[in-house]
């Protein structure tokens, strides 16, 4: 009877270390997945941020490029 209440405990041991393995494997890979998209959320503010920081500068230059050209036709009126 003592070998198989041995064989239960070395289970019962077996598998909460297989379970406390795995949860500490899940915390990590969560961990690096939450990193990563932080990493990502900080890329795709900074591209936001460019692509309104270009729209107006576009804008900028239209305005420019009318001035230039009303400066133009006056010289030559």
């Amino acid at each position: 009877m003592k070998i198989i209440d041995s064989t239960i405990i070395v289970a019962l041991i077996s598998m909460a270390g297989t379970i406390i393995g795995s949860m500490i494997g899940v915390m990590k890979s969560n961990d690096k997945t939450l990193y990563r998209i932080e990493q990502l959320e900080k890329k795709v503010e900074a591209h936001n941020n460019l692509v309104e920081r270009m729209t107006i500068v576009e804008q900028e230059e239209k305005s420019n490029e009318q001035r230039i050209q009303r400066l133009e036709c006056e010289k030559y009126d």
